[in-house]
């Protein structure tokens, strides 16, 4: 087996680990009962899915091709660095908006933290 064919092999098994994340996460958002699990799909397992394609993309074309892609490195940072961002976002605006939590919930960690910040609000605008 020549190093072409090894990278191949690998890149093939990256771009196929991402596939079958992203298929997971696809059901995962289908299946879970709130915006805040589903949220939890869509943000962590998409995007090690689409990472996980983009750098076996990545490294195709750098050993194989013999070219180095700018735009698909900085694409792979621009998801590592936004989506996760975006999915706490979507999810504290969620839930200060009022959206319910599922029935099979056990905790609610956010209510604590927003009870906190309100306090430390009120102690700012007083002083």
């Amino acid at each position: 087996m020549s190093g072409k064919e090894i990278i191949e092999t690998i890149v093939l098994v990256m771009i196929l680990i991402g596939t079958l994340l992203n298929a997971l996460s696809s059901l995962g958002f289908i299946r879970l009962p709130d915006v805040y699990n589903r949220s939890h799909a869509a943000t962590k397992s998409i995007t090690l899915g689409i990472l996980f394609i983009l750098l076996g993309t990545f490294i195709h074309f750098l050993f194989v091709d013999d070219y180095f892609s700018v735009r698909l490195l900085l694409g792979i940072v621009f998801v590592f660095l936004t989506a996760p961002v975006t999915g706490h976002l979507i999810v504290r605006s969620a839930y200060r908006f009022g959206v319910k939590l599922a029935d099979s919930s056990v905790k609610d960690e956010l209510a604590e933290d927003l009870e906190r910040a309100k306090k430390q609000e009120a102690r700012s605008e007083g002083t």
